[in-house]
């Protein structure tokens, strides 16, 4: 942790997640502030603009990119150091990182854009593509019932590890600079990183960078569903899952909470998939029904949930532990 005090930096950590799970994304707030990774988003729309341009060779376009690429983590290292700097020589410094952290957690907004899936898919399946739209790439009209239940357990499974355990895993390790560099390269590879014929090698180096990002984010959130996992006796066949088919992803990330979570609810997740008009194959995580409905999607919310718990329960273990060492040392 950057701070002096790792107690302290902790503290604002457990603060974000708090105010997380309380506010989410507050509609009224953004609506007169724009929101930080809206902010990122410009960074990055600006960069792309005036380094990118597809006519130019393979070599040269993956230059722009990792140049585009430095100079927006240049950025966000530079302005996150300077904010950490100026709240750590105040004494309630914490409770504004603490606050700044939360806007860049996305537990709450996860959930309840995963729950409007499945509200939809109970008023039928026009309602349900629509709301799957919100969270997926794939094509909504290529979906039956089931397609929508997987998209929704699949996006969940990812999003929480991308979207929740990655952000407090670099929050922990770098403080609000290391929170706010992943989340800038986890938004460039989402704007650039994928591979249409303007970003196919000008958005390499992004998405490189964020599949390196998130190797031990993925696994730890699988391990974490996993043990979420014992309390209705799935643990194994989560972890099974995972050993068996987490490899089999496209994505070398996205496999590990993906096949979690097909193991603990005795689910087959991902498979192929359509996007934009065309089929991309991709291997089954997990050996049980690809029939997802909406009882389905429930239980992945409150397995991902108490996965969730288990993770601020080791956090705050760790924080009595640095409370204790502290006193111990005076």
């Amino acid at each position: 942790m950057l701070l002096a005090d790792p107690l302290t930096s902790l503290l604002a950590l457990l603060l974000a997640i708090g105010l997380d799970a309380l506010l989410g994304e507050p509609a009224w707030l953004w609506r007169r502030l724009p929101h930080p990774v809206v902010l990122l988003g410009r960074l990055i729309g600006w960069l792309d603009q005036r380094l990118f341009d597809p006519e130019r060779s393979p070599g040269r376009q993956r230059l722009a990119g990792v140049l585009a690429l430095c100079l927006l983590l240049s950025t966000c290292v530079l302005v996150g150091g300077l904010v950490h700097a100026g709240l750590a020589g105040w004494s309630s410094g914490w409770i504004v990182e603490g606050c700044l952290m939360a806007t860049l957690i996305a537990w709450r907004s996860l959930v309840r854009h995963v729950e409007a899936v499945r509200r939809g898919l109970l008023q039928g399946l026009p309602e349900g593509r629509r709301a799957v739209s919100a969270i997926v790439g794939r094509d909504p009209e290529a979906l039956d019932a089931a397609g929508v239940g997987r998209a929704a357990v699949e996006s969940l499974a990812e999003n929480f590890s991308d979207g929740v355990v990655a952000p407090i895993f670099y929050a922990l390790l770098l403080g609000l600079p290391g929170l706010l560099l992943y989340k800038a390269v986890n938004t460039a590879d989402s704007m650039i990183g994928h591979r249409s014929r303007r970003y196919l090698h000008c958005g390499w180096a992004a998405a490189r960078l964020d599949d390196h990002l998130n190797l031990v984010p993925a696994r730890l959130s699988g391990a974490l569903i996993a043990v979420s996992g014992l309390l209705s006796g799935r643990f194994h066949a989560a972890w099974q899952s995972m050993r068996r088919t987490a490899g089999l992803h496209r994505s070398p990330n996205a496999g590990w909470p993906e096949a979690a979570v097909a193991g603990a609810l005795d689910l087959r997740l991902a498979g192929p998939r359509v996007y934009h008009g065309s089929m991309e194959v991709d291997g089954w995580m997990g050996e049980g029904s690809p029939d997802v409905g909406p009882g389905d999607i429930e239980r992945a919310i409150r397995l991902c949930r108490n996965a969730y718990l288990i993770l601020i329960a080791a956090l705050l273990g760790l924080a009595a532990i640095l409370f204790f060492l502290g006193n111990s040392a005076a």
